[in-house]
């Protein structure tokens, strides 16, 4: 098997970044993988401080070989999360034909690499399957070793050419199909979680989300996304430190340091998984806390204004 090339978005945070790091050289297959560092550059009216913090990511992500072959793009100007993320996919997925996405503050299994791998080889011809995900969210109730839900996800996932090719840029029109079918419900995993709201906030300008975009334009193309049931991803930015990031620890997850077991199955969403993540989604809203919707849009965090 030709392993994916992974992608790793970089900015101002040394210590999430450092932490990324290690443990991405920690992965099964990381000495037989290629990564490819994209570090932003710094804006206009950055401190000395902020470009300092971006000096020493470039020093971090060049101090060791964390896989078999690093490549290291460094941008002279700051372009943001959303524009990076969407140019550095498609350049790399145009050139190879999958890609895994990490940013700077996603902590991995060591065998999140092997399910990426796998995963990718598996599915590679299912054109009903548009990515892979690393991350679930701690849900107290058992669920599947895998399971498939519609649409597409964003914290530790991988993709192919043929499925990237299909991200509509359009948000209004994105917007426009949903209401038109009725289909905000759903989309909202039952009204829990906010995704509509963020793809209107997108159309009128208030968020820059290449995400919410790929979700809406996965689930209107009515593709699916494979998740594991357990997670091999940590989000450790849900600490103030990045932009629209917020201290919680609702997402906070237990890795589990075991590979998951996989076998081809039918491509359908899981609607017991569904409504068990939704059921989640409405454990945190019961709690009323201060901030409540600011931790759900953390789901998104930086990529909400790039």
């Amino acid at each position: 098997m030709k392993y994916a090339p992974v992608i790793l978005f970089a900015y101002n945070r040394p210590w999430h970044t450092l932490q990324t790091l290690q443990s991405l050289k920690k992965n099964v297959l990381a000495s037989e993988s290629t990564l490819f560092i994209y570090i932003d550059g710094p804006k206009k009216e950055a401190s000395d401080e902020q470009r300092n913090k971006i000096d020493e990511v470039k020093q971090i992500c060049g101090q060791e070989k964390w896989c078999g072959e690093v490549q290291i793009i460094q941008s002279e100007d700051n372009k943001g999360l959303s524009a990076s993320v969407m140019s550095g996919v498609t350049e790399i997925v145009n050139r190879y034909g999958k890609v895994i996405v990490l940013e700077d503050d996603l902590v991995s299994d060591i065998y999140f690499l092997k399910f990426m791998n796998d995963t990718l080889e598996m599915y590679e011809k299912d054109e009903s399957v548009v990515s892979v995900t690393g991350y679930i969210y701690p849900i107290p109730e058992k669920l599947p070793e895998t399971f498939f839900l519609k649409g597409a996800d964003c914290w530790g996932w991988a993709t192919w050419k043929r499925a990237w090719d299909l991200l509509e840029l359009d948000g209004k029109m994105l917007l426009s199909e949903l209401n038109e079918k009725k289909l905000a419900n759903d989309f909202n995993f039952y009204e829990t979680y906010p995704y509509t709201q963020m793809l209107e906030d997108q159309v009128q300008g208030k968020n820059n989300s290449w995400a919410i975009l790929w979700y809406a334009s996965a689930y209107l193309k009515n593709k699916f996304t494979l998740y594991p049931g357990f997670s091999l991803i940590q989000n450790i930015g849900n600490d103030n430190s990045g932009t629209h990031s917020h201290n919680t620890d609702k997402f906070h997850v237990k890795l589990q340091s075991r590979p998951v077991e996989i076998k081809k199955q039918d491509v359908t969403e899981d609607v017991s998984a569904k409504k068990k993540i939704s059921h989640f989604f409405e454990s945190l809203k019961e709690e009323k806390k201060p901030g409540f919707m600011d931790h759900l849009k953390n789901r998104f965090r930086r990529i909400l204004n790039g």
